[in-house]
């Protein structure tokens, strides 16, 4: 069985490489994440070599040269302030990154097959929805999904819960290519809103089938990471009083870049009972305008 283990990753306690998962180191194909805690005026250079890879600002502001190319990140104070720009590099290309404000960055990639060009995307022009209703309510920033950005594996989006509400529910997976669903690795980077005593906290299911089995219920705080292998996952729980923000990354291996789930039978009744309830007034927790969708 696959177990909390070797599937929660905790952060390091200091920079510059607070996270660092590689297809490689988590034994598997597709998927990974890096997140840089950088100082004010510090310059990263990587190469992309067979990824592609977002810049996204979780707090902070940034330039990034790609080429010729060149983008001025605006960034944000923090995830719970406000839509962050970010920037797109494909693979084979070399990045270099300058601070313009000390903050943290995360570098969500995939293996990729094509080369596609180096784009920026304003704030403004991030798709952002609401999803879900009653304590299910939650935000979804539509960074790089496949409606809303072309890429080659790569799908990522920010998701946003108001304390005391579940997101990720009801429990779904997406670990079969089959009708209705697509194979897709999973990594989730949390953020949790500190309340005045201090850090708050979240936790995050993930659960399997008698076939494939996995057993995580894990409470995760700031710069800590759970790997989505397959299984069911959900919900993330945010802990009342404690926003919860997550980065999900995820790629695939299957003829198609898609995102399609399947919700666990028992409990995909849930989405039923959301007709009849508002959304959470909170909501959106952050600045961009939201579409909304059920």
């Amino acid at each position: 069985m696959t177990d909390e283990r070797s599937l929660v990753r905790r952060a390091e306690a200091a920079g510059p490489v607070l996270v660092d998962v590689t297809p490689y180191n988590a034994g598997w194909g597709w998927t990974g994440l890096r997140v840089l805690e950088l100082a004010p005026g510090q310059t990263v250079s990587l190469e992309t070599q067979g990824n592609e890879v977002l810049v996204l600002p979780l707090s902070g502001s940034a330039v990034v040269r790609c080429g010729d190319d060149e983008a001025e990140l605006q960034g944000r104070a923090s995830v719970f302030t406000a839509v962050s720009d970010f920037a797109y590099a494909g693979r084979d290309r070399e990045v270099q990154i300058t601070i313009a404000s000390g903050g943290r960055f995360a570098l969500p990639a995939a293996r990729a097959g094509r080369s596609l060009p180096f784009r920026y995307v304003a704030a403004a022009d991030v798709n952002v929805e609401l999803r879900g209703t009653g304590s299910a309510s939650r935000q979804v920033n539509n960074l790089c999904t496949p409606e809303t950005f072309e890429a080659d594996r790569l799908i990522a989006c920010e998701v946003l819960t108001p304390g005391g509400n579940w997101s990720s529910y009801p429990p779904h997976k997406h670990d079969e290519e089959r009708d209705g669903e697509t194979a897709l690795e999973e990594i989730y980077y949390f953020e949790v809103a500190e309340g005045p005593s201090g850090p708050g906290l979240a936790y995050q299911r993930v659960y399997g089938t008698d076939e494939r089995p996995i057993d995580v219920l894990a409470e995760v705080g700031s710069g800590d990471v759970v790997l989505i292998p397959h299984g069911w996952h959900g919900p993330s729980i945010a802990a009342p009083g404690y926003d919860l923000y997550y980065l999900n990354a995820m790629a695939g291996g299957g003829p198609e870049r898609a995102w399609r789930i399947c919700d666990d039978p028992r409990h995909a009744w849930v989405r039923e009972s959301w007709a009849n309830q508002p959304v959470d007034p909170r909501l959106p927790l952050t600045s961009a305008p939201p579409a909304r969708r059920g």
